[in-house]
């Protein structure tokens, strides 16, 4: 786990030091109060017992006569395995390979597991332009909307942000993107008592675009770990159209996003620069303003003090006689005489020529109407157009997969001198996963090379982590059969599940070598070990299931994040074990048997 980088160290780190901890500890105690315990509260144990009315006494003896029946029956299935080992070996690692390779493409990959919090978050963009106050009545209509497709009894709050956020350090904090006053955001809490909150999203998906013609939206993540993972961004797929050719790459991403909503789990598709806000181009009759006795740069500072003030152009203060403090003073032409065109045609413009008669912005300059970026976006440095989207009834690994491959087919169309990147949390979900995996493959290695350390042993430890695949394997499986994805904490459950499947390949290992140093042989050995380690091996595995039980069913608030990490390890000891009682003690078999074989004409020799 501390091999990992960004986001993911940040959450698996602790759980990484909390398992190791409560790992060293279960050692300590094991090697010094379990010892002491067993001397002192077994010491009245003795072989015969006369027959006692205690229910629970009575209880403990037929369940130790129906385990030894089912001791029985397992001795003879392995015994079975043994005298046709070869076979067994052969297809038992078959169905465990054809596993992974048929069900890890099904499964699907995500980053995090979703969460419902109760709460979803609609970011709506009107037509570029449009009013603050026309905004504000949208978004009561699209209100009453959401209140037709949730019970009234469901809805807790809702609360609207409309327009820019007032200050740029709220700019900053904000993850909704908005680039003017016709963005919103519409933030619903559902009480305590609601039915999932993907099916009220899935059905507004489908119901306000019809109801709302003209009109964007987006559903943003709204609780924090989604937020976390998503570094801010509005979506978790951000594909960046980079390049200084803003023309060349807007038509590109124009195409490039045609083609993706024709992707399966595509939602929430939309390029986040706007190419149609309205602008007044107002160009300068320079030979007729000349004549009038004023430059370009006289009519640009009549404008500029008019529609937006003289604090940026010409600072002004004020000292206050009676506490001497300067405040800054603006001067601007009142909004409501500045509402039309002929208002503006109609502001008087002044110049540094005295002699310059009084004129009107009409007589110096042409109107021209025009549309242009509502914002502009870099990422160092670079200009970018983002295509953000989301997934939804799909996983994302699998939608992202299917906009790389539109991407890499359409790279030839882009502009000299672009490119196009996929960011977002896609990017440290891949990220992520490599990491992880790489974990999973060094703990492996590091389990294998820390058992041949203390075996003195090269062939023992091979042995011992043959039931490794068989544990794969189970977790594919149990993730395929309750419908969960493959995700971080799934591959957290799956390097946990590492260690508890060796360690019981140990205690049948070792104890089928100690027969062999006995003089028993190979087959012998196997049988002997798997029916005597029989019960700590299903101890074992049995209390790392029953405690993983509560986190695998996901109950309580948030118990989503954590329930694939519970039954990927169920699911990998439930094989792991099968494979440990079965498997292992066969593979023992054939090559400690071999390597005796070869050992003998040696020493005859």
């Amino acid at each position: 786990m501390f091999l990992l980088t960004g986001v993911a160290r940040y959450l698996f780190v602790p759980l990484a030091e909390a398992v190791v901890f409560a790992m060293l500890a279960s050692y300590f105690l094991s090697r010094t109060i379990v010892p002491t315990m067993a001397k002192y509260l077994l010491r009245g144990e003795k072989g015969g017992h006369a027959a006692s009315r205690n229910p629970l006494v009575r209880l403990q003896k037929r369940f130790e006569a129906a385990f030894e029946r089912f001791r029985g029956s397992y001795r003879g299935v392995l015994e079975s395995c043994l005298h046709h080992r070869r076979i067994f070996l052969v297809g038992f690692f078959a169905i465990c390979l054809g596993s992974l390779a048929i069900l890890i493409p099904w499964l699907g990959r995500d980053f995090f597991p979703s969460v419902d919090s109760g709460t979803f978050k609609l970011h709506l963009r009107a037509p570029t332009g449009m009013r603050i106050e026309e905004t504000a009545n949208l978004c009561d209509q699209v209100e009453q909307a959401i209140r037709q497709q949730i019970p009234a009894n469901e809805v807790q709050s809702v609360i609207d942000n409309i327009g820019l956020p007032y200050s740029g350090i709220n700019l900053s904090y904000s993850n909704s993107a908005p680039v003017g006053t016709s963005d919103a955001d519409i933030l619903v809490t559902l009480s305590a008592n609601h039915h999932p909150t993907d099916n009220y999203v899935h059905q507004l998906r489908l119901e306000l675009p019809k109801q709302f013609p003209g009109v964007t939206f987006a559903f943003l993540p709204a609780d924090m770990v989604s937020q976390i993972l998503n570094f801010g961004l509005p979506a978790p797929i951000d594909v960046q159209v980079v390049g200084n050719d803003l023309a060349g790459n807007r038509r590109y991403a124009d195409t490039l996003l045609e083609k993706m909503r024709f992707v399966s789990g595509t939602a929430d598709l939309g390029i986040q620069q706007p190419f149609d806000q309205p602008y007044l181009n107002l160009r300068v009759e320079r030979t007729k303003a000349e004549e009038l006795g004023f430059s370009a740069h006289d009519i640009a500072q009549n404008l500029l003090v008019s529609l937006s003030g003289s604090f940026q152009t010409s600072p002004t203060f004020w000292l206050d006689p009676k506490n001497h403090v300067s405040y800054s003073i603006a001067t601007q032409t009142p909004q409501y005489r500045t509402a039309t065109l002929q208002d503006l045609q109609n502001i008087p413009v002044t110049g540094t020529d005295p002699t310059a008669p009084a004129s009107i912005m009409a007589s110096l300059v042409s109107v021209q109407r025009g549309a242009g970026m509502a914002v502009v976006s870099h990422y160092n440095v670079a200009p970018v157009i983002d295509i953000f989207g989301a997934a939804a009834g799909r996983d994302l690994g699998g939608v992202a997969g299917d906009i790389t491959k539109i991407i890499d087919a359409t790279r030839s169309q882009l502009p000299r001198g672009s490119q196009v990147v996929i960011r977002g949390q896609v990017q440290t979900m891949r990220s992520s996963y490599i990491g992880l995996l790489s974990g999973l493959v060094f703990s492996i290695v590091l389990i294998y090379l820390l058992i041949v350390v203390n075996f003195q042993s090269w062939l023992d430890p091979f042995i011992m982590i043959s039931a490794l695949p068989a544990a794969l394997a189970g977790i594919a499986w149990f993730l395929f059969i309750t419908h969960t994805t493959l995700s971080v904490p799934a591959l957290m459950g799956a390097i946990m599940c590492m260690g508890v499947a060796t360690s019981n390949s140990i205690l049948v290992v070792s104890f089928a070598t100690e027969k062999m140093t006995e003089g028993s042989d190979s087959i012998s050995a196997a049988l002997e070990a798997g029916f005597t380690r029989f019960r700590p091996v299903l101890m074992t595995a049995l209390a790392m299931i029953i405690g993983m039980v509560p986190m695998a069913l996901g109950l309580g608030d948030g118990g989503e994040q954590n329930a694939p990490l519970g039954r990927a390890v169920i699911g990998g000891l439930l094989f792991a074990t099968v494979s440990t009682l079965f498997f292992v003690p066969a593979f023992f078999s054939v090559l400690q048997g071999s390597r005796r074989h070869v050992a003998q004409p040696q020493e005859q020799h």
